[in-house]
């Protein structure tokens, strides 16, 4: 009988020879293939047309044969080869030990500026542990002052930190820039040591935001969308909020002057989020 192809798979040329024969007697079957067939499985790739000839004889004895055809067609489906891409040097895992292994697509200009920003945070937290000193003196005794000033430089040490931790999740290098001594004296004599004080911390806080928009705007000049986004997500919200409030604190403050009402806003200062326990 001729033979009829049933089939198109992916397999290495090979003869293989299946004989299986039924009697009430005897049971008998055998594989035939050649040792080179699995070797062969990892070198070719190209698809290969088998044709199958059955043959049914009254005794019940079948029998397969197989014959392949190496057929010249293009991959078809094969949209991402991983192995091949892997050669490009882009992704070699460097062996020096100085340098990060984690580091991919993260430029020396957004490393700088995320150095800078560390710094800029630094900056502002001194200034306001300065205040918290400051308002902590028993001649100035303006508990909630210092209580907000030690809370700020917190905060601001905090992002100091995040970002050093963000630096090392990109395989940069943190450095560490000197920080300006700040004032130890806020007094004021027109505006009052409370008033003055918070004005200054509302300038801060919006020369902070300035300066995250412009960290901002260095990782979308260097194509960083992950850096653009962390900037986003973890800082500007937040910062926008932060001026929002002191703004008000300062518009509380020019109501009051400089009398008992800095008492009487101290002491709202001291017990905020009391409530909240």
């Amino acid at each position: 009988m001729s033979a009829t192809p049933i089939s198109t798979i992916f397999l290495s040329p090979m003869r293989v020879n299946f004989h299986s024969h039924s009697h009430s007697h005897n049971n008998k079957s055998s594989f035939t293939c050649p040792t080179t067939t699995t070797t062969a499985l990892s070198s070719y790739s190209s698809s290969l047309n088998h044709s199958f000839s059955s043959q049914r004889k009254s005794d019940k004895k079948f029998t397969v044969f197989a014959s392949n055809e190496i057929v010249n067609a293009p991959k078809s489906g094969v949209v991402f080869e991983p192995f091949e891409e892997l050669k490009n040097d882009a992704f070699v895992v460097p062996v020096a030990p100085h340098v990060s292994l984690a580091r991919q697509r993260y430029s020396d200009k957004c490393e700088t500026a995320i150095n800078e920003q560390i710094n800029v945070e630094y900056n502002v937290s001194y200034v306001y542990h300065a205040m918290f000193a400051y308002f902590d003196r028993d001649n100035i005794a303006l508990k909630g002052l210092a209580k907000f000033f030690r809370e700020s430089s917190e905060e601001e040490r905090g992002h100091a930190e995040k970002l050093i931790k963000y630096q090392n999740i990109r395989g940069g290098n943190v450095k560490l820039h000197s920080i300006i001594f700040p004032p130890s004296e806020f007094a004021h004599a027109e505006k009052g040591d409370a008033l003055y004080a918070m004005e200054l911390a509302l300038s801060l806080e919006k020369l902070t935001n300035e300066k995250l928009l412009s960290l901002h705007s260095v990782a979308e000049c260097n194509n960083d969308p992950q850096m653009a986004d962390f900037i986003e997500s973890e800082f500007l919200t937040e910062q926008v909020e932060a001026i929002k409030k002191i703004a008000e604190y300062v518009a509380q403050l020019r109501m009051v002057g400089k009398g008992h009402g800095v008492w009487h806003f101290d002491q709202m200062l001291l017990h905020e989020g009391d409530a909240a326990l």
